[in-house]
């Protein structure tokens, strides 16, 4: 059974019978989906994996995608659901021969013209680079800046298809950061550099230059109400905010998917190069409705003169403007609205103070931002925002700012151990290697391993529509170095072996083993192995660990293939009453159930069949190769690589026609692929 009939039944019998959608989402998702038609290599299918957050980038000076499609957009954190982004877009603005003039990446569609506002093309052959400094990381290169590196450029100046664009003449380099540690995992850094190239013979430089990132932050979870038909409503559920201090802008969900969400999407202006002598880098910060064209302050601007002004902090164009100022950010910041915003720069100093000018092509212009994103912290109603809940975000921003201020660089933990899992039947086994042992701190220059961490989420952990892995994963056990004076000295004869196990076609030496005996069949758990190290009292560092989410073993435990011809193959639950206590929940509930067909051999044909004789389903079965895509509750509750023990396959209880079974007493052939032996057997459903 494919995985598209699956999605077809959540669209078509669970969710919405008929959904009216205005004609302004209409025209932005034809936007998201026809982006680009002139003749350039667009790339929007990069998108950022370490960490916990996944982030799209493209080489065409927008961020995020939109919520259509199985492509995050912005989630944060992985696995959850939780979209914090629709889109974003680079803006320029600055004085060319006297006259202004904004090159804008995104904005708020104004008219049917869907390339208008859209004005970053890329040439022909153009890509997006992928590097890491990680070893072990297939992307790896000595020139990454971080565990995971974007690197493109674009420019303004192909005018073809692009409507009422007038370019300033510059190409942008972008490189984007993202990082796998546990304490820095929540962020990407947009590093822009903005450099004048003139246009059409045209080599006069750029005066007065502001550089700024236009978004439309919606912080909504997709498992509960997905974003491609929701209509207009799904946008109006966000609240605003701006901490001027910080340099940050913030949303959240104020009345959508409450409790669903409980997240804080920002953007923070981490710095610019050059910058005046002593200068204190603040940012503007504007917000507007979406396409509104008649407030006479929250409107989108329609023209460069316009949006020069919004990328100046202004509201409403002068004299005298209007700008923003505490009344009104308080106001956006409890109340819920479909707005987009703007933070930025400028004008851009040199360091002796003066203004600086953007020369044909002798001058850069760095501008540095990041997306960040954390939960709400504490245990107030989520639709409120204060300065105690933002707490997280604080210091998740401060990060990011920690690691521009260092250079991109980041106190480092041990290497992650290379980890292997084999699965049984009520058992899961850990092996892994001793290479994190191996680390040299890039600070001290030592190597400072101390011990690893043994951590797993409980059985029914992951059927919750708003995931967090990283804390449902919870300690099971520790061990460190003994006869020293840090943590507990526990030693680690419990777990290493007195000889190194290898596996076939696995060139690892795994010298550690942790069994979990006792696991429930057809439950999905999540387990990891991190080291950590002992801290360095010298730089005022406390021990750092690995990352607890680039190392899981997403496992769904149960019985390992079987092709003996005397094993007797069945189902469970059998009865299935109503409901198992691994099926999905809310307006999911009816398409994530599932039953397990179990010591199949390892390649079948699974055939399921009524009383009368008539075939309500049937799909195949392959050990090597299955993980349980073909069904909704996996699509829903797993990222694609769970692992299964190889002799058990999961029905959604939904016939070839996208029915939902009825109660009654069912038949089932499994049929062995390579002997061509059928067996028998039967199960039954109460609803």
């Amino acid at each position: 059974m494919q995985p598209e009939r699956r999605r077809n039944i959540l669209r078509e019998k669970i969710l919405f019978p008929v959904v009216l959608v205005t004609v302004v989402i209409v025209t932005f998702l034809s936007l998201i989906t026809t982006l680009h038609t002139k003749p350039v290599d667009d790339i929007n299918n990069k998108y950022t994996t370490v960490g916990n957050i996944l982030l799209t980038v493209t080489n065409y000076g927008t961020l995020g995608k939109g919520y259509c499609g199985t492509q995050p957009s912005c989630v944060f954190p992985k696995g959850s659901g939780i979209e914090n982004f629709w889109l974003g877009g680079l803006w320029v603005g600055g004085y060319k021969n006297g006259t202004i003039r904004v090159t804008t990446g995104a904005i708020d569609v104004s008219n049917a013209n869907k390339q208008e506002g859209f004005e970053f093309t890329n040439g022909p052959g153009s890509t997006i680079t992928e590097r890491s400094s990680l070893i072990n990381s297939p992307y790896y290169s000595p020139d990454a800046i971080s565990h995971q590196d974007f690197v493109c450029q674009f420019f303004d100046t192909i005018t073809t298809g692009i409507q009422s664009h007038t370019p300033l003449g510059i190409k942008v380099l972008l490189e984007t950061y993202t990082y796998d540690l546990n304490f820095a995992n929540f962020f990407v850094i947009c590093n822009y550099k903005v450099v004048n190239i003139g246009y059409n013979g045209d080599n006069s430089p750029i005066d007065s230059i502001y550089v700024g990132m236009w978004k439309d932050m919606v912080v909504r979870n997709l498992n509960i109400t997905p974003g491609c038909n929701a209509g207009t409503s799904f946008f109006s559920k966000g609240a605003n905010g701006y901490v001027d201090s910080l340099n940050l802008e913030y949303a959240y969900d104020h009345s959508g998917d409450i409790g669903y969400t409980d997240n804080y999407a920002s953007v923070k202006l981490l710095g610019v190069t050059p910058k005046g002598a002593n200068e204190t880098v603040r940012s503007k910060f504007t917000i507007w409705q979406f396409k509104n064209t008649s407030d006479p302050v929250y409107f989108s601007p329609v023209d460069d003169l316009a949006k020069y002004s919004k990328m100046k902090g202004y509201l409403s164009p002068g004299p005298p403007p209007v700008v923003m100022d505490s009344t009104r950010i308080n106001t956006l910041s409890h109340s819920a609205g479909n707005r987009v915003s703007l933070i930025s720069y400028g004008p851009a100093r040199k360091p002796d103070n003066s203004s600086f000018t953007l020369r044909y092509a002798q001058d850069t212009l760095n501008v540095v931002f990041a997306v960040v994103c954390a939960k709400k912290w504490g245990t107030d109603p989520a639709s409120y925002d204060s300065a105690y809940q933002r707490k997280e975000l604080y210091l998740n921003a401060g990060w990011a700012q920690r690691a521009y201020d260092n250079g991109y660089k980041l106190p480092s933990p041990p290497d992650l151990p290379f980890v292997r899992s084999e699965v049984e039947s009520q058992k899961v086994t850990l092996w892994w290697a001793n290479n994190s042992e191996l680390s040299v701190d890039p600070i001290s220059g030592r190597r400072d391993f101390e011990g690893y961490r043994i951590y797993r989420t409980s059985p029914n952990s992951n059927t919750s529509l708003n995931q967090d892995l990283q804390s449902q994963l919870k300690l099971i056990a520790d061990f460190d170095s003994s006869h020293n004076m840090y943590f507990n000295n526990t030693g680690f004869g419990f777990i290493k072996q007195q000889n190194f196990t290898t596996f076939s076609g696995d060139t690892n030496k795994y010298w550690y083993k942790f069994e979990f005996p006792n696991q429930l069949n057809g439950f999905q758990y999540v387990y990891a192995v991190t080291a950590y190290d002992k801290g360095d009292s010298s730089q005022n560092l406390s021990s750092l660990e690995s990352s607890l989410l680039s190392n899981v073993k997403r496992i769904v435990v149960g019985v390992p293939a079987n092709n003996n011809p005397s094993a007797e193959i069945g189902v469970y639950p059998n009865p299935y009453y109503g409901s198992a206590i691994w099926d999905g929940t809310g307006t999911k509930k009816e398409i994530t159930r599932k039953i397990y067909f179990f010591n199949l051999p390892s390649k079948c044909e699974i055939s399921i069949w009524t009383l009368a004789g008539d075939l309500v389903d049937r799909f195949k079965h392959d050990a090597a190769t299955y993980n349980g895509s073909d069904i909704e509750w996996f699509n829903t509750y797993s990222d694609g690589t769970q692992k299964f023990a190889g002799g058990e396959h999961a029905w959604d209880m939904i016939s070839k026609y996208n029915q939902a079974i009825a109660s009654g007493l069912y038949l089932f052939t499994v049929k062995n692929e390579t002997t061509g032996e059928i067996k028998k057997g039967k199960f039954l459903i109460v609803k």
